[in-house]
């Protein structure tokens, strides 16, 4: 799936769900290696495990962050799915 970001410094996150977990998350842009590091530890997650662990989580003084647009994308895939 693709998600376009809204309010972050990354401007797209592209993921797979396969047999109900995370797989394949890439970001577009944004703090490299800490969204490589995001990446690595949401491999292989349920989806459900994956959106608590992430949602809510800001940048600074941002009202979102990467890791939370990845929740939302994951939840975004639930409800289309």
């Amino acid at each position: 799936m693709k998600y376009i970001t809204k309010g972050v410094c990354s401007r797209e996150i592209n993921f797979d769900v396969i047999d109900g977990k995370v797989c394949n998350v890439s970001y577009l842009g944004g703090c490299n290696g800490n969204l490589k590091g995001v990446s690595a530890l949401v491999e292989g997650m349920e989806i459900n495990e994956a959106i608590a662990r992430l949602k809510g989580i800001k940048c600074g003084p941002k009202s979102t962050s990467c890791p939370d647009q990845l929740a939302t994308a994951l939840e975004q895939y639930l409800a289309n799915n």
